[in-house]
């Protein structure tokens, strides 16, 4: 028996999907932002921790709230949000095992129980996990909760291929980027659900954007180029801004006011 339910009459309905379609520059800007949550959060802790406090908690807030006042997909507001819960994904992840001293083993496996948690619960309540059905306010909100779980949890993995599993950046993002090709072959050659195959490489992205973005900002005493992680983060904020105001003026990624409900039969049960 199908898990979906109907949207009541409670919550909110928007003119069109509220998140981009996926495309080649969706999943370029993605990792982008990944490298530059990793950077920027490392460089904010190390010259102020209150600053990054301020511009951890106070961006996250802000950028959701300016996403969630939207009724559609707008570029600059929903890769705003996004890079946000990049910056303060990183810095929960790294709460937890800096200052609590949890293991990056435990920190990833316990993200992990929380993305699955945050999955089950979207699941039971809506029938889908696509992102072509976020065209409601409640589904909205699973949506960003499940992001912000992926990006802790791709935090955690990275550190944990880094540092505990003494692999070092580099290596790290060379190990993601060759499993960020397993749902990506499994959906194109062998029928792998499409919402299974986006989750997968969605989590994958971070630790694969992370670990580059640590190799050329780490010193090499750490297995890094040394170029610093202020100027990693002001490069990647530049390429990001970039190629946010192409697909904001080009409205590239905007999802049809047509596509709402997918086809239940394709999700899994």
């Amino acid at each position: 028996m199908s898990a979906h339910k109907s949207v009541s009459t409670t919550d909110l309905s928007y003119a069109a999907a509220k998140v981009p379609a996926i495309t080649v520059v969706f999943w370029v800007i993605k990792v982008l932002t990944t490298g530059m949550g990793e950077a920027a959060s490392d460089y904010l802790g190390n010259t102020n921790l209150a600053l990054a406090g301020v511009v951890g908690v106070g961006g996250l807030v802000l950028s959701l709230r300016w996403q969630l006042r939207t009724t559609r997909y707008q570029a600059a507001a929903y890769w705003s949000a996004v890079a946000m819960v990049a910056v303060f994904g990183t810095m929960a992840a790294d709460l937890v095992h800096v200052i609590l001293g949890v293991p990056y083993v435990a920190s990833t496996t316990f993200y992990g129980i929380v993305l699955a948690v945050v999955l089950v619960l979207w699941y039971r309540s809506e029938g889908t996990l696509s992102i072509h059905s976020i065209t409601t306010r409640r589904r909205e909100l699973f949506y960003w909760a499940t992001v912000l779980a992926s990006f802790a949890l791709g935090t955690a993995a990275g550190d944990l291929t880094a540092a505990s599993l003494h692999m070092g950046f580099f290596r790290s993002g060379l190990l993601f980027g060759a499993m960020i090709l397993v749902p990506l072959v499994a959906w194109w050659r062998f029928g792998l659900n499409e919402v299974t195959a986006f989750w997968t490489a969605y989590i994958l992205t971070r630790p694969l954007g992370a670990s580059f973005a640590d190799w050329f900002g780490k010193p090499p005493r750490i297995t890094g180029l040394g170029y610093g992680d202020g100027t990693v983060t002001w490069i990647l904020v530049a390429a990001i801004v970039v190629l946010v105001g192409w697909v904001a003026t080009t409205e590239h990624g905007v999802q049809s006011a047509s596509v709402g409900e997918p086809d239940l039969e394709t999700e899994p049960a």
